[in-house]
């Protein structure tokens, strides 16, 4: 019951076209995994391009091929990965794959992109305005999963959203509802070499904290209180190329 409800704290559903080859990640017990990028539509003429993990058990590689318009549903997951031309971790983004779909027809006009997450705020939320007058607030979660780990998703809200969550405190039981989506910005090294890079982040369109003290607790149903905030955020362009990892 307890890893179910893990399982529950952070949700993810896509549903895109293939777009990368299937390239070998790591292989644990003698179980494969690979990844690939999968393209999701906003509402906007934009997409996003997300990347994917998933179990050689899950579906045969043969099926995976560009241009295949997939399903999926997971978890998003968090590591760490040495950069060896910035000198540091970065935090890396995927999703992890639950269950996979091979759509026969294209892309229908559900939600492509669903994120629900139930996490504890790790940072002090960074709250700003955009050159043309656009709140936004950085957070970053951490959303306990099975064998006592957890992982550390980033946030961005809009608006009001944002307001709210300048004023939460490090260690809020947070839920919120929105959509990953991809970032390219560029980022200039101190050798004054510009580096492309892609950014990963959820964008949230509700919000709301927990007044429960452990997120084993939450119900099901994902209500949220009459405290939660929401705004449409589904189709928001970035216009400041900050880092937000």
């Amino acid at each position: 019951m307890k890893e179910e409800a893990l399982i529950n704290n952070n949700q993810i559903k896509i549903q895109g076209v293939v777009v990368g080859e299937l390239k070998f990640s790591h292989e644990v017990y003698g179980e494969n995994f690979f990844n690939f990028d999968v393209e999701i539509p906003r509402l906007s003429d934009s997409k996003d391009i997300l990347p994917v993990t998933i179990s050689e058990r899950l579906i045969e590689k043969e099926r995976l091929q560009i241009g295949t318009v997939v399903l999926v549903e997971g978890q998003i997951r968090s590591y760490n990965s040495y950069n060896n031309i910035e000198k540091r971790n970065r935090l890396i983004l995927t999703i992890f794959a639950r269950e996979i779909e091979i759509a026969e027809e294209e892309l229908s006009n559900l939600n492509p992109n669903e994120v629900f997450l139930n996490g504890f705020l790790c940072k002090k939320p960074i709250y700003r305005t955009t050159p043309f007058g656009r709140e936004i607030s950085d957070i970053l979660i951490a959303v306990n999963r099975a064998y006592n780990k957890s992982d550390y998703i980033p946030c961005i809200a809009w608006g009001r959203n944002a307001r709210f969550t300048s004023n939460l405190a490090i260690g809020d039981n947070i839920r919120l509802l929105g959509r990953m989506q991809s970032r390219a910005y560029q980022k200039k090294l101190e050798t004054a070499d510009v580096l492309e890079k892609v950014a990963y982040e959820v964008s949230i369109s509700k919000i709301d904290v927990s007044k429960k003290e452990s997120s084993d607790e939450y119900d099901s149903e994902n209500n949220y209180s009459e405290n939660s905030y929401s705004e449409n955020v589904s189709d928001v362009s970035p216009d400041i190329q900050e880092e937000y990892i």
